[in-house]
Formats: C-alpha cells, structure tokens, sequence
C-alpha cells in the first residue's frame, strides 16, 4: 500500500514501490535457482527478466540487476528484517545504535576506516553511503561511483562484515551512543513532540505507538555490550537478510560477490519469531489535543484497519489503482474547495500501510487561523458527498486520462531511471511483504481495466476507504482551547451536509481560450556551440534561447524560462514582497483564467507551471515531454504576457505565511533557517522571512503593483535541454515566445548588483529559540568572494571547505560527540561580484558552544599554518568528482550550469573549466587560500540559545 499525493506520485510508486512483482530466472548458477523467484511467491503478475533473483543456501536472499544509470556505478542495499517494532521495552533504540556501531568498525576495518576507504573510492559520506532504521526494518546503502571489479569487491566485503561482525565492544559503544544522543538532542523539539504524541495516540494498544526509533534517553544509557550483542544475534541473521546490487556490472559478477561474502554466514541459535505487532483497538481516547506554541494548528484524523499480508496478484492491484483513483477524485476537490477560499488552507487523504501494524486512511488539514472546526467540517463535507454520491463519468474520465499520463511519462522514464531508486524498491517491496513490476507490465493491467472505472466501483471504493475498525482524530494548536477535547470529539463525530459544490465543473476550456499572443516571431541569429552540440538562438522580438536535444532522457524535456534580473530587479530595500512570488505566481491564473480552470485545461498531459526566484531572473520551470512541448511553451508565454491578479492566491499564502512563522522558532535549526541567509546578507531585506505584521499589510492590489512590472520588464531566456526535435523547437518558440511584445529594458542598479557580508563583531550576534533548552546552535562564516570570472577560486573553496567539513565529522562528531550534523559550506555567488563565504556550523548544547567556536578556530588555523596530506585532499576531491560525472549524464546537471549562457558567455567558458578546477587542486593552493580567507579578525559569529534562562538577549533581526 502506498501514499498517493497526486496520480504522478501515484505511478511512480505503482512501479517502484511494491506493486507488481518482477523477477527473472537465475542467470548463474549461484545459490539455489527458484522455480518461482521468491519475491513473487503468490503473485500471478508477469516476471522482468531485468532482474535476478536467488537465495544462498543459508537463506540470504538476494536481486542482482544490470542497469547503467549512470555509467560505472552499482548501489548496494543490505536489508535486515530487525527494527524498531522488534526491540524488546528495554530494548528501544538499539536497532538504531547497531546501525550506527556497524558503520564505526566491523570485522574487515578498524574504526572509522570504512568511510576514508569509501571516500577514496569517490564515495560521498552521508549521500552514498549511509543507512536507515525504521520500525521494521534496518537498510545499509552504498552507491559506488567509478565501480571497478576490484572496488567493489572490496566495498561488498565491507558491509559484509558490517552486518556480520560489528565492533560491538564497550569503546565503540560509549563513543557511538554519545553521537546518537546528541542525534537525539537534535532532532527533538515541536516537531519531534508532535510525531510523538501523534504516533502514540493513532496506535493506542499497539507496539507501534510506544516505539521511536531512536529510543529513549533512558535506554540507550543503560544499553551494554553484551545486550546489544544478544539483539545482533537474535535478528541478524541469514533469513532476515535481503542483498539488493543494480548498477553497471554484470549481474552473474555481482551474484558472485554475495555468494563470496554471505555465503558462509550462519546465525546464532534457532531463529526467533517476530513478536506481534497487533491490530488497531478501539480500546483507549478517540482524541488528543497538544498544545505546542511553535506549530500551527493541525488536525489529523486517522481511520485505521488490520494490516494483513496480502497474496499481491493482478486483481489486488487492480483495487490499489481503483482506490488511488477514488482518492484523487477527493483530493482535486478538497484542493478546489481551498483554491476558492475554504476555511483551510491544505487538506490531503491518504491510503497507507503503516509499518505492518495498520491499513490506514489518513486525512491531514491546515485550517486559516484558529477555525479548525470549521475546517474540519469543510473538510468531512466533502467526504461526505464523495461517500453518498458516485463520481461522474466526467470526473472519472478526468483521473483515468491523468493517471494514463503518468504511467506513460514511468514507461519512457524507465530506461533512464538510476540504478540506486530500482534498488531501494525491491527493498521497500520486501519491507510491506508485497512486489514490484516492470512499467510495461503496470500499464499493460491498466489499460486492461480501463471498463472496470465505473461510478458504482468508485463509490464502494470511496466507501471503503473510510469504514474503519478505529478512528482517532488529533488536534495541535498553538494556544490553550476551552473545552478542547469535547469540541474534538464533535467535530470528529457531528453530522455533516455532503457538499457537492466542489466537485469539478464539466465544461473544461481548451487551449483556444486563452488570451491572444501576437504575430509569431521570426529567428533571427543562429549558432551552435560545436563542443557541446548545442543551439543559441535569438528571435525578433529580442527573446533568445539556448537548445540542447539530446536522448539522455527519452522522451522528457527541461525547460526552464528566465526573465527579469530576479533578487537584482528591485533594490535591498524594496524587496519585501519577493518572498511571496512563489506562493502565488504559479496559483493566481493567466488573464480571467483561474489556477483550477488551468489544470482541467492541461489535464492528463505533462504541461507545469512552477515558478522562483534566483540570484539574476525570475524563473517558469517544467519538466514537459515532446508532444506537449509547443502548448508549454505557449502557457508560459501566456503567463508571461497575461498574468492572471487573482485575490484568492494572495490571501491563501498570507494565511499561509502567518501560520508557519511561529514554527521557525521551534528549534536552533528553524530559527536558521529564517534568519541565517538574511543575516549573511548583511540583513538585506531581499532575503529576510516577512513577519506576521509585514504579511498582513499586503492585498492584492499591493502584490500587483509589485509583481506586475516584474512580469513585463527585463530579457527572456528560454533553455530547452532534452528529447525534442530542434526544427520543431524553433517552430514553437516563435509561436509562443516570438509572438510575445517587445519587454522594456529593465536597469538593474548598483545597490540592488551589491550583496554584502556583515561587519565582523567582538561577540557573536545572538538569537534565541523556544525549543529544547539543552539545544544550540552556532555559525561562524568567513567572507570570500563572487562573480563568474571567479569561479575556480569558488570551486577551490568547495575543496577546502570539504576538507573542514570531514574533520568536523571525524573530530567534533566521531570522536568528541559534540555535535551530530557539524557541516561546512562554501558559497561563491556567481551573480554577484562578492558576498560569498565559508561557513562552518553545528548544532550543540549551550554549554559547548564557545568549545565548537574554538574548534574551528583550530582547524582553520591548522590549514593556514600546515598544508593538507595528500590523501586528505584525495579524499575531498574524488567524491565531488565523481559527482559531477554522474550529475552529468542528465539534463539538469547541464541546465543548471548554463543559467544566463545566452547572455553571459563566461557561462559556457565556466562550465569548460569544471572538472579541472577540482583535479588541478593542490595543497600548496588550498594553504594559500586559508590563508587569504581564514581571517580571525574578520571572522562573523552566530549563536541560536534556547529562551529558558538567557537572560536578556537582544534579537538580532
């Protein structure tokens, strides 16, 4: 079962997620062949032969594939049936702790080995090695770039001994246990608080509800040796594991590497059942309400039903996508109801299997202000309708014409998609006891049922959905309610009138009806960049483009639109109401024409509209696919030269920005993320987080006259990277872009051209949040430099700042404990001439906060004074290597490179520099740049400190 936000997300997990099953007869001798391959036991749906699968004698299971996404690669997924669920009350969090011992030291490597090993192999600690525990499962995942036969077969040796032998000593254990309880201290607060109470209250009676991940405080102090030991044996084991390898090897190369390295594993004494998950109980309260000051007021309401395993054969999945069907039909109208001024702001069903412990429908709403009654009327209102009443064939046809669409853009996708997603879905496919399928199989069922869609099966489905053993409704606000639990229960359980209002109207505009573009426009300047094979263009209106057709990605096309100069097109202090561009430019229409009416218009074909804001344009960006290309164009044109001024928009994102702000001051972390890009702007108010009195200043007539010179002044850049004919491209654009008027110049000033660092100070700047009072942040940045011409010097710096970033880790996290995420960032804007930065931060308790500042002080000063070993600067230099190498076989990677190219050729000259920049790195480079930037003196320091016991505290902003 699986979570459908819309029928795109739908697809995507219809293929990936455990939905059909694919198989393949063994192609090597290794293990034991299995007539029926085991992932498909009780399954009817057709096998892949993309994929091998086989079991060793002891019980490994394994799934070997060939696929060459990108190229040289293979990714590694060990799975192990043991998480959170499986841990005994005295026991929580030690699934967790034994993921991290695991990653410390094993059998093969000492501590902290594995990962230099892995780095020098052009691993990136974090993003290609990592793992995750959940509550029924422990996942060890590796993506090996550059993959030889000799390194990965090292790397397979590795986490072998990883997940056989761990270094589950007292040492190992006292230093891994401090970095997971300050992991702990990390992620608590509102939001952990919220999970929390949520989990505990939806699963009252179950395993489920009492079982965080991570554990307790309590029970990881009193974790030994021994007992972590005695849990690695009971569920580590042959039978509980699952090896998944998909990359660019041979897949009887890469069944041979498991048979070498599980083959002769054997568990420790008789394997042992899993304990019970049990089923939802009516037992216990039908509501909660937590009052937490830091979030918005939510309900979410649960109806929850046994989970059963379930034989996934072709009419299963038939429901599955009669169900995602039914879903959508509510979601669409539960997003128009909110389009047109609702008492909320979002609401969202969803049909999920939680952790082998509920088949659930869940249903989330974010009510406008403190109406969550109301909205949650609103809301069962309109599930009410969709419970009495069938859909119409209209709005059936509507779904089925969008979900065909998607599984069309999953079957040309497929052939690209990377080796590392189609391993984790075999991995998540074993999680839920269920399969997965080869596109052509998913679309091949679909379009068998397409008769099967009818109103009456709709309706039962809908039904279905929310008849429930239990349903539990919680309510978070931010302030006390009077008789809260009482006025909870009612809106959980009042009658309601089905409100048919919001279902979608049938009569849906064609492309004919929007506003008119001029005369097409004419191609007037052509030339092709010979190395990279592509095309800049400019049409008579001044409009220029960039093309780049390529098979990269069949069937898909990039197309991204600049206009205007972005944060340069309005001074610093004018650039209040930036922030709210990309709320409401993608949702307030084109002309008359409303956001809804626009998606009934595009519906069912790969037409986006999403919009933002970069250092040097305001940005359109879709991802389209060649038939739809010249009306995705034509939209944008439209949205470019018609905007559309809709009220309903404006008010939605004020209400929207009002009910979050108090959330950024949940924790050190959130309290960053408001104010921490301002202030390293030298508070330019371009970047500041608008507060609830600025937001409430603005209507709509504010946001047009803001908006609305933006939208007709400044050049258009349109790039188009992907799989599309060039004679057909041109042709379009001077139908859409070409057809546009002439745009007025647009001047962008010396002030609005300028970023700025802040003034060093002798004391850190400080903020404060209303989180946890043992949690702390602190920044200290250095100023560097910006502009294209510097860009080597940018890369350069990402170098160095790499090299900090590991002694961070393996330093201040491994070995002192001090902190879980330390992390340092280079920034080099190339759209500005300054305002770049080094910036090393942590988060931290209080009392360490001048211990981490010291840190950094000593590492900065230990790399101006001494330069890098050369395996530390391997180390830092071959993953960012290897990540630009596989970032490059897909258009992105590309795009994102040539932003401005057609305008700014040092673009192109940048690009030619890339890979260069980062091998030509020396340490005698990277002292030389310490020290030019490592100033002490002009050093910028900030603390986040929790409120409790501060004292007065000046807030910075």
């Amino acid at each position: 079962m699986r979570t459908f936000s819309n029928a795109l997300a739908f697809a995507a997990l219809l293929l990936s997620t455990p939905a059909f099953a694919q198989a393949a007869p063994a192609a090597t001798k290794v293990g034991k062949p299995a007539k029926q391959p085991w992932l498909y036991e009780g399954s009817d749906v057709p096998v892949d032969d993309t994929w091998t699968f086989g079991v060793l004698p002891n019980g490994v299971r394994y799934a070997v594939k060939k696929n060459d996404v990108p190229a040289g690669q293979v990714s590694i997924r060990v799975r192990i049936d043991a998480g959170a669920l499986h841990e005994n009350n005295d026991e929580q969090g030690f699934a967790h702790l034994i993921e991290h011992l695991s990653f410390r030291g094993s059998t093969f490597v000492p501590d902290g080995e594995a990962k230099r090993i892995w780095q020098r192999f052009g691993v990136t600690f974090g993003s290609d090695s990592n793992a995750q525990t959940t509550p029924t499962q422990t996942v060890y995942k590796l993506d090996l770039p550059n993959a030889t036969p000799e390194k990965l077969d090292e790397s397979v040796k590795i986490i072998s001994g990883m997940i056989r032998n761990p270094r589950i000593s007292p040492t190992a254990l006292n230093a891994e246990r401090a970095i997971v309880l300050a992991e702990l201290r990390e992620n608590s607060g509102a939001q952990m608080i919220y999970s929390d109470a949520l989990r505990q209250h939806a699963f009252q009676g179950q395993r489920l509800a009492n079982r965080s991940t991570i554990g307790t405080p309590e029970t990881l102090q009193a974790s030994d040796a021994i007992r972590l030991s005695a849990f690695h044996d009971r569920w580590y084991r042959p039978e509980n594991a699952v090896v998944v390898m998909a990359g660019d090897m041979e897949p009887a190369q890469l069944a041979n590497l498991v048979q070498k390295y599980f083959n002769d594993w054997k568990g420790v004494g008789p394997r042992a059942p899993e304990p019970p998950f049990g089923d939802p109980s009516p037992q216990g309260t039908p509501v909660r309400v937590l009052i937490e000051p830091t979030l918005p007021t939510t309900v979410s309401i649960a109806y929850l039903r046994p989970w059963r395993k379930v034989n996934d054969t072709i009419a299963y999945n038939e429901q599955l996508l009669v169900d995602a069907l039914a879903l959508q039909i509510v979601n669409r109208r539960l997003e128009v109801q909110a389009r047109n001024g609702g008492n909320y702001l979002f609401a969202q069903i969803a049909q999920e299997d939680i952790s082998r412990t509920a088949d659930a429908t869940l249903v989330s709403l974010t009510p406008i202000g403190d109406k969550w009654e109301a909205a949650t009327r609103d809301v069962r209102a309109i599930i009410a309708d969709a419970t009495t009443t069938a859909p119409s064939v209209a709005d059936i046809d509507r779904e089925k014409t969008l979900f065909g669409n998607a599984l069309r853009t999953m079957l040309d996708s497929y052939p690209f998609e990377a080796a590392a997603k189609q391993a984790d879905d075999i991995v998540n496919a074993v999680d839920i006891r269920e399969t997965v399928a080869a596109p052509k199989t998913v679309v091949q069922v679909y379009e068998g049922m397409k008769n099967k869609f009818t109103p009456q099966r709709l309706l039962a489905s809908t039904q279905n959905l929310f008849i429930a053993d239990v349903t539990r409704l919680m309510l978070s606000s931010p302030s006390s309610i009077p008789n809260a639990d009482n006025r909870a229960l009612a809106a959980l359980n009042a009658s309601v009138t089905a409100n048919k209002t919001a279902r979608l109207s049938e009569n849906t505009l064609g492309f004919a009806a929007l506003p008119k573009l001029g005369a097409p426009g004419k191609l007037v300047t052509e030339d092709i960049v010979s190395r990279l094979q592509m095309t800049r263009l400019e049409l008579s209106n001044g409009v220029r483009a960039l093309l780049y057709p390529n098979k990269a990605e069949s069937g898909q096309i990039r197309v991204l639109v600049r206009f205007g100069y972005g944060y340069q097109a309005v001074d610093p202090d004018q650039g209040g109401l930036l922030w709210a561009g990309p709320l409401v430019m993608p949702e307030n229409g084109i002309g008359k024409i409303k956001r809804t009416e626009i998606d009934q218009m595009v519906n069912g074909r790969r037409i986006e509209l999403n919009f933002s804001v970069d250092n040097s344009a305001f940005q359109f960006g879709a991802n389209t696919r060649p038939d739809d290309l010249a009306d995705q164009l034509t939209l944008i044109a439209t949205k470019l030269e018609h905007p559309g001024w809709d009220a309903a928009p404006v008010e939605r994102a004020k209400a929207l920005a009002t009910s979050g702000y108090a959330s950024y001051e949940m924790s050190a972390t959130s309290v960053l993320q408001r104010d921490l890009e301002y202030l390293l702007r030298n508070k330019d108010a371009r970047w500041k987080a608008a507060t609830p009195a600025e937001v409430a200043n603005i209507d709509a007539a504010k946001f047009e006259s803001f908006w609305k010179p933006l939208m007709s002044q400044g050049p258009i850049e349109v790039m188009l990277f992907g799989d599309f004919d060039k004679a057909a491209a041109v042709s379009a654009l001077e139908k859409s872009f070409g057809a546009m008027a002439p745009r007025a110049a647009l001047t962008v000033s010396a002030a609005a051209r300028d970023m700025h660092f802040p003034a060093p100070s002798s004391t850190p700047v400080r903020l404060t949040h209303r989180g946890a009072s043992d949690q702390a942040a602190a920044v200290v940045a250095w100023p560097t430099g910006g502009g294209i011409n510097g860009i080597s010097e940018g890369r350069q710096l990402e170098t160095l700042a790499a090299i900090f970033r590991d002694r961070l880790f393996e330093k201040f996290r491994a070995e002192q404990a001090a902190s879980y995420s330390p992390d340092m960032a280079a920034n080099w804007p190339v759209d500005f001439d300054s305002g770049g930065y080094l910036m090393a931060y942590a988060q931290v308790k209080p009392a360490d906060v001048e211990r981490f500042f010291a840190f950094a002080d000593a590492v900065a000063e230990d790399l101006i004074a001494y330069p890098v070993s050369a395996d530390e600067l391997q180390r830092a230099v071959e993953p960012t290597k290897q990540a630009i190498e596989r970032a490059a076989s897909g258009n992105t990677f590309w795009l994102n490179q040539l932003k401005g190219a057609t305008y700014d050729p040092e673009r192109f000259v940048a690009l030619g520099k890339l890979y260069s920049d980062y091998n030509s790195v020396t340490p005698a480079i990277l002292q030389t740049l310490a020290k030019r930037y490592f100033v002490k003196d002009k050093a910028w320091k900030l603390v986040v400190a929790p409120q409790q016991g501060l004292g007065s505290v000046t807030d910075a902003r």
